[in-house]
C-alpha cells in the first residue's frame, strides 16, 4: 500500500509529469480511453497556456488527480477525515476566490473601489448607449462589447469561464474605449503587453493572498513560477510580462522612469538641497510623485496628488492616461494649479544654491531669479579678455551703437559669410533663428513665441484691418478708438491694436481709388484725375453770399472709381462665374453690368449734441447696386454673375451722401449733377480693367429703379404727390383715373418729360397758366436723372393698407346706406375696429400707417376678424374677395424677379387687377367717386 498525497497544481510540465510517472507505477494500467483523455488534456493545456503563464487548475486537475481516482488503495479514518477537510478547505478557497476575482476588472484588474462612484461595465452583452452614440458618429459597426475589447485590448473574453475571469469592467478601461473611437485614433492610452491573464484559484492566488486590491499598489504581484509556494489550493491570475517571467511585473516601466528621472536632474532641484530637515513624510509631499524631486510648476491631479508638470505629462503620454500614484483615470486636460495656500508653502521653502563657493539660502520662488544672477556673471566672464590696464572692459550692451559694431565686426563677418552660402544671403533670418534659439535655450518661450510670430509675418499684435473692422463694426470714432489704443499699450506694454495712421493705410485699398483703371474712349465732361477718394459733392461750383444753402455740406465718391471698386470686391464671384459656366478664365470680355441705382431721404440726421456747424436735419443718400453681369455668346447672353439679395444693404454701394432736404430741387440739382454727367459718359464708354491677371472690359447699363414717389416727382421734374396729375407712370388726372379704373399704360417717359419742360419754360403757344400745365401734364421743374418707370413696393404696401383700414371702418358703420354721418361716427367705428384688432390680432392702434401694420393687417386672417363686425354677408363677401384678389397681386411687385418667383401670378395679374378696379368701381362706389388713392 502505497500512503496518500494531498497534490497541488504544479506549474511546470517535468514536475507534473514526474509525479505522475510515480503514481503511473503503483496503480493498476488504465483503460484505453482514460489514456486518450488525459493526452487530449494535455494537448489542450499547451495549446491555450503559454510558456510565461501559470498552468490552469481544470487542465491540471484533469489529468493526474483523474489517474489517482481509479487507485484507491486501503485508507484508515483518519484520512478520509483528513481528505474531507481538504476538500471543503479547496470548496471555501474557491467559493472566495470567486467573490473577490467579481470586485476586480476583467481588462487591468484594477479594484472598483478605486472608483468612487463604483462604476462597473459587464463584459458580454451589447454596448450602452453612450458608447454606442460614440461608434455610431464614427461609422464603426461595434455593436458588443466583447467585439469592442477585442478591438481596443487586444483581448478574447468570448471564451471566459465565470469562475476564472471576472465578469465586468472599470469605468476607466471603458473611458479609454471611448476615447479611441471619439477621437478618431489609433492610440489607446492602455499597456497592451500588460493585460491581465486569468488563472484558476492556486496557492500562490495574489487575490485571495493580498489584503488590498492589487491594483492599488505601485508594484504587480511576484509571479516566478519557479518559486511558487506550496499552499493551500487556491486560484491566481497573472499579468503577461513584456519581458521574461522572472522578472516582475510593474504598472511602471522603470526603464522610461529612469530615463525621466535622469532628464529631471538637469531642470528640477533634489530634496536634499532643503536647508531644513524635513520629516519624511512632508518632504514627499513637496516632491514629484515620478521624479521624487522637489515640485516645480506643480500641478493637481483629479485624484489630489502632486507632480511637476513636465514629468505628468511624459508620464501620461509614455505609460497611458492614469495617475502614477493610485492609477486613477487622469488626462492632460484634468490637471489643475493646487490652492494657492500650498503654493505660498512650497515657495517658501529655504533651498541651498547649486552654485559652487555661494552660500546663500534662497527661497524657492525666487530661486530662478538667483541662479539668473550666476549665469550672467558667468556670461560676462567668459566673454571677458584680460585686460592690461586702462579703464575695465565693459558688457556689450551697455556700449554706444559705434562701440557694438566694432566689437561685434568679426562675428557679422562670420554670420554674413555663413549666410552667403547656406542660406542664399539671408542675414537677418539667420540672426532672428540664434536668437530665438537663446531664447529657447533659456525657456523664455513667451518672448520667443512672440519673436517666432514677427518672423512668420503674423506679428504680435492685430492686422491694421482686422482694427478697422474691429472699429467700424463697434461704432467707435476715432478718438475714441486712439483712447482704447493708448489705454491697452500702456497696460500690457504691448502694441496689440495698431494706431490709427495704420487703418488709414489700410482703409485707402477698400475705399474707391485704390484700383488703376481706363476708359476707352475717354470719359468726357469728367475730370481726369482717379486719385480722388472723397470730393465736395459741389465740384467745386463758386458759392456766393447769395446762394442757398451755403452750409450744405455734400461728400461723394467719383461714380467710374466706385465702379471699379465694387467690381474688384466682386473678383472672386466673376472668376468663378466664368467656371461654372464652362467659359475660358482667360476671357476678356466685353462684359455687361447691370446697375441700379438707389436714391432716398434719411430722415431726422440732427446732431443730438455738440457744436458742429449749422447744417440740415435732413440727409440725402445716393447709392448703387451691382445686379448682374452677363457675357455676351452665340446662343445668348450667359450670365455669370447675379445678386442674389438686390434689395439687401450688404451689396448697396454708397456713392453720395448730402446734408439737404430731399424736397429742395436746387440743392439736389447743383450736388447731383456732376454724378449724372459721369453717368452718362460711362453709357458709350468701356471699361479697361485688370481682373485675375487679366485686362478685361465692361459695359455699364444703368437702371433707375431705387427711387420712391416722392423722390421720382422731384428727379423727373413733376409736381408733388397732392397735384391733380396723380401717376408718375401716366397722365391721368385723380378724376379721371377713379372713373376708369381699367384701362391705363405707362406712358411718361424721361425724354418726354424734358420735352415738356422746354414747353413750359418757352410757353411756345403764348397759353394760359392752366391751359400751359393741362399741356404739359404736370411738369413744372427740369427733370435731371432718368428713371424707369416702377413701383415702391413698401409704399405700395402701406398706401393700400390705410385704405383697406379706411375700407374696414366704413363697412362697419355701413357707410354705404347712409354717407351723411358726423365725424363722432366716424371715430366710434375706428374705435370698434381697433379694439377688435387688438383682441384678435394682437395688433396695436398706431397713429400712422407702417410697413409692419401693414404687413399684418393686409391678411386672410385680419378679413375674418373684421367680417366679425360687419352684419351684412353681401359686404362681408366683397370684402373677402377684394383681400384676395389683393393678395393674389402682391407678390408680384413685391418679388424681385416676378417671371422667376411667381410665374403663375404674374400671368394672372391682369385678370386680378381688372376685377380688382370693377368691385372698387360697384360695391364700394361710395368711397371712390370722383377721387381715387396714388397706389390704387
Amino acid at each position: 500500500n502505497v500512503p496518500t498525497e494531498v497534490h497541488h497544481p504544479f506549474t511546470k510540465f517535468s514536475e507534473w509529469k514526474f509525479k505522475l510517472f510515480r503514481v503511473k507505477s503503483l496503480e493498476r494500467r488504465p483503460s484505453e480511453e482514460e489514456t486518450e483523455g488525459s493526452e487530449v488534456s494535455y494537448n489542450s493545456s499547451q495549446e491555450t497556456a503559454p510558456e510565461s503563464t501559470v498552468v490552469s487548475e481544470d487542465l491540471s486537475l484533469g489529468s493526474a488527480p483523474q489517474l489517482l481516482t481509479n487507485f484507491k488503495p486501503q485508507e484508515s479514518e483518519n484520512s478520509n477525515a483528513v481528505d474531507s477537510n481538504e476538500t471543503d478547505l479547496k470548496r471555501l478557497g474557491n467559493e472566495a476566490h470567486v467573490t473577490a476575482i467579481q470586485q476586480l476588472c476583467r481588462i487591468c484588474g484594477a479594484s472598483f473601489k478605486m472608483d468612487q462612484q463604483n462604476r462597473s461595465y459587464p463584459v458580454h452583452g451589447p454596448v450602452d448607449s453612450e458608447t454606442q452614440d460614440v461608434l455610431r458618429r464614427r461609422e464603426r459597426r461595434v455593436t458588443s462589447w466583447p467585439e469592442l475589447i477585442l478591438k481596443v485590448f487586444k483581448t478574447d473574453v468570448r471564451a471566459d469561464v465565470d469562475t476564472i475571469h471576472p465578469t465586468r469592467f472599470c469605468h476607466n478601461c471603458w473611458t479609454i474605449m471611448n476615447q479611441k473611437f471619439s477621437h478618431n485614433s489609433s492610440e489607446v492610452y492602455f499597456p497592451h503587453n500588460q493585460a491581465v491573464e486569468w488563472t484558476p484559484h492556486s496557492a500562490a492566488c495574489n487575490v485571495c493572498h493580498s489584503s488590498k486590491p492589487w491594483g492599488k499598489r505601485k508594484g504587480a504581484p511576484q509571479l516566478n513560477p519557479n518559486k511558487v509556494k506550496k499552499r493551500k489550493t487556491r486560484p491566481e491570475f497573472v499579468k503577461k510580462p513584456k519581458t521574461s517571467s522572472s522578472h516582475s511585473i510593474q504598472w511602471k516601466s522603470n526603464k522610461v522612469l529612469n530615463q525621466m528621472m535622469d532628464s529631471c536632474k538637469k531642470i528640477h532641484l533634489d530634496t536634499n538641497l532643503l536647508v531644513v530637515d524635513y520629516p519624511s513624510d512632508f518632504v514627499k509631499s513637496v516632491s514629484c510623485q515620478v521624479c521624487e524631486h522637489i515640485l516645480s510648476d506643480p500641478v493637481q491631479t483629479p485624484c489630489k496628488h502632486l507632480f511637476c508638470r513636465i514629468c505628468i505629462l511624459k508620464y501620461i503620454k509614455l505609460m497611458g492616461c492614469y495617475c502614477p500614484s493610485c492609477k486613477y483615470p487622469c488626462f492632460p486636460t484634468d490637471l489643475t494649479a493646487p490652492v494657492k495656500s500650498y503654493l505660498s508653502v512650497l515657495t517658501a521653502l529655504l533651498i541651498k544654491c547649486t552654485v559652487s563657493g555661494c552660500d546663500k539660502e534662497i527661497p524657492l520662488g525666487k530661486y530662478s531669479h538667483h541662479i539668473s544672477k550666476h549665469r550672467e556673471t558667468k556670461g560676462k566672464e567668459a566673454y571677458a579678455h584680460i585686460n592690461k590696464g586702462g579703464r575695465p572692459r565693459q558688457h556689450l550692451l551697455t556700449l554706444t551703437r559705434r562701440a557694438q559694431k566694432h566689437r561685434l565686426r568679426e562675428l557679422k563677418m562670420q554670420v554674413k559669410a555663413f549666410a552667403d552660402k547656406e542660406e542664399e544671403g539671408d542675414v537677418k533670418s539667420v540672426c532672428l533663428t540664434l536668437f530665438l534659439l537663446a531664447l529657447r535655450a533659456r525657456n523664455e518661450h513667451r518672448q520667443a513665441d512672440e519673436l517666432e510670430a514677427i518672423m512668420e509675418g503674423r506679428g504680435a499684435g492685430l492686422h491694421p484691418a482686422v482694427c478697422l473692422a474691429i472699429r467700424v463694426n463697434t461704432f467707435l470714432s476715432c478718438s475714441q478708438y486712439h483712447k482704447m489704443y493708448r489705454t491697452v499699450k500702456a497696460t500690457t506694454g504691448r502694441q496689440i491694436f495698431q494706431p490709427l495712421h495704420a487703418l488709414r493705410n489700410a482703409e485707402k485699398a477698400l475705399i474707391p481709388g485704390y484700383h488703376t483703371f481706363e476708359w476707352r474712349p475717354p470719359l468726357k465732361n469728367v475730370s481726369t484725375r482717379t486719385d480722388v477718394g472723397i470730393i465736395d459733392g459741389l465740384s467745386g461750383l463758386n458759392r456766393s453770399v447769395d446762394e442757398y444753402p451755403v452750409d450744405t455740406i455734400s461728400k461723394r465718391f467719383r461714380y467710374d472709381v466706385a465702379l471699379v471698386s465694387a467690381l474688384k470686391d466682386m473678383e472672386e464671384d466673376i472668376l468663378e462665374g466664368l467656371k461654372t459656366q464652362d467659359l475660358d478664365d482667360y476671357t476678356s470680355g466685353p462684359f455687361t453690368v447691370v446697375v441700379k441705382e438707389s436714391c432716398d431721404g434719411m430722415g431726422d440726421v440732427s446732431e443730438k449734441h455738440g457744436s458742429g456747424p449749422a447744417v440740415p436735419e435732413k440727409a440725402v443718400r445716393f447709392s448703387f447696386t451691382v445686379m448682374n453681369i452677363n457675357f455676351p455668346n452665340n446662343n445668348g447672353p450667359v450670365r455669370i454673375f447675379e445678386e442674389s439679395k438686390p434689395n439687401s444693404e450688404l451689396c448697396c454701394k454708397p456713392l453720395c451722401l448730402m446734408l439737404a432736404d430731399e424736397s429742395d430741387h436746387e440743392t439736389l440739382t447743383a450736388i447731383l449733377s456732376p454724378l449724372i454727367a459721369e453717368r452718362e459718359a460711362m453709357k458709350t464708354a468701356e471699361l479697361l480693367l485688370e481682373m485675375g491677371g487679366i485686362l478685361r472690359k465692361f459695359r455699364f447699363v444703368f437702371r433707375g429703379t431705387g427711387y420712391d414717389e416722392k423722390l421720382v416727382r422731384e428727379v423727373e421734374g413733376l409736381e408733388a404727390s397732392g397735384s391733380i396729375y396723380i401717376c408718375t407712370l401716366c397722365d391721368a388726372t385723380r378724376l379721371e383715373a377713379s372713373q376708369n379704373l381699367v384701362n391705363h399704360s405707362i406712358t411718361r417717359s424721361h425724354g418726354e418729360n424734358l420735352q415738356r419742360y422746354e414747353m413750359w419754360r418757352s410757353n411756345p403757344h403764348h397759353e394760359s397758366v392752366d391751359e400751359l400745365r393741362d399741356r404739359v401734364k404736370g411738369v413744372s421743374a427740369k427733370p435731371f436723372i432718368e428713371t424707369l418707370p416702377s413701383i415702391d413696393a413698401l409704399h405700395c404696401d402701406i398706401g393700400n393698407a390705410a385704405e383697406f383700414y379706411r375700407i374696414f371702418q366704413l363697412e362697419i358703420g355701413e357707410f354705404y346706406k347712409n354717407s351723411s354721418v358726423t365725424k363722432e361716427e366716424k371715430k366710434r367705428w375706428q374705435a370698434t375696429l381697433d379694439k377688435h384688432l387688438r383682441k384678435r390680432m394682437n395688433l396695436k392702434p398706431i397713429m400712422r400707417m407702417n410697413g409692419n401694420f401693414a404687413r399684418k393687417l393686409m391678411s386672410k386672417e385680419t378679413i375674418e376678424a373684421v367680417c366679425e363686425l360687419v352684419p351684412c354677408e353681401e359686404r362681408q363677401a366683397a370684402l373677402i374677395e377684394l383681400m384676395d384678389l389683393y393678395l393674389k397681386m402682391k407678390p408680384v411687385w413685391r418679388s424681385s424677379c416676378p417671371a422667376k418667383e411667381c410665374p403663375e401670378l404674374l400671368c394672372q395679374y391682369s385678370f386680378h387687377s381688372q376685377r380688382f378696379a370693377e368691385l372698387l368701381s360697384t360695391k364700394f362706389k361710395y368711397r371712390y367717386e370722383g377721387k381715387i388713392t396714388n397706389y390704387f
